[in-house]
């Protein structure tokens, strides 16, 4: 019989969990999840190495290949290969810095009485990965229609590097905001997410994954934003941008850090903005 739980007993029962020497079943957890982080990182390597070409466009900047649709291509091919990219790239990207939240969600499932916890904590994960899949759905969208754009509007494509140099600024400023810090302060604090979020249930894991996906998508917007401007397939780009996800995370500073790498991206905006005009 599952234990019922409120956001009170929910919280006391993390906070034993978060002290709790890991067993037999989290080590073997543990493994499955560095092999998945292993496997998705060794195919977003290659994905990026095979889309790491493009065309040059007026303006002087490069359209990456992501955004076309090759010959013999469909559109909806061309959006199911970008959305696999984009998926085993969000797991390598992401799966470090969540995992201490799936972790500790494990912990608190089997301590409350669930029948199955680690079915719902692969659930948890699964809500996590689907909202950045709608998210990289979007950015299809919003890349390919940009691209479109592009090849047959040679003026449009010379607004380009404006437009990127804007993109930029915003994202900074909204690494500025109070409501970047409210959002980061979720992901650091999963004491605090499991005690409002958790919800016992078979798909009380998923829910809870959609929620934490939700609000970690609401932090780290505009670091992706930054990424696609930058180059989405780059690899030294993809590395930067998720040690600092990672760090704004898991570092005691990492709110100074989000503050940090806003500053810097307003800057780089503005310069890039002022060349391409």
């Amino acid at each position: 019989m599952e234990v019922s739980t409120n956001s009170a007993v929910t919280r006391e029962v993390a906070e034993q969990a978060v002290v709790a020497s890991p067993d037999r079943t989290e080590q073997w957890a543990r493994a499955t999840a560095s092999g998945v982080f292993l496997l998705a990182a060794a195919y977003t390597f290659y994905a990026a190495r095979g889309m790491s070409g493009g065309m040059t466009m007026p303006g002087g900047w490069t359209m990456p290949m992501m955004w076309m649709v090759m010959p013999g291509q469909s559109l909806a091919g061309a959006a199911f290969v970008f959305l696999l990219m984009w998926q085993a790239m969000m797991i390598a990207m992401m799966l470090p810095s969540s995992w201490p939240t799936l972790e500790l969600y494990s912990r608190v499932a089997r301590n409350t009485g669930q029948r199955w916890p680690m079915f719902n904590t692969v659930l948890a994960a699964a809500g996590y990965f689907t909202v950045w899949g709608a998210f990289g759905a979007i950015a299809f969208a919003a890349g390919f229609e940009i691209s479109r754009a592009a090849m047959f509007s040679p003026q449009f494509s010379k607004w380009i590097p404006a437009a990127a140099g804007v993109s930029l600024v915003f994202a900074g400023v909204w690494q500025l905001t109070p409501l970047k810090q409210s959002c980061l302060q979720h992901c650091r604090d999963p004491l605090m997410f499991l005690g409002r979020a958790y919800k016992p249930g078979v798909w009380g894991g998923f829910r809870l994954g959609l929620h934490h996906g939700a609000f970690c998508a609401a932090c780290c917007w505009a670091l992706m934003l930054m990424q696609m401007v930058l180059g989405v397939m780059n690899l030294a780009v993809m590395t930067g941008v998720a040690a600092i996800i990672a760090t704004e995370k898991l570092w005691k500073r990492g709110p100074l850090l989000a503050r940090l790498v806003g500053a810097v991206s307003i800057v780089a905006g503005v310069t890039l903005l002022v060349r391409s005009i």
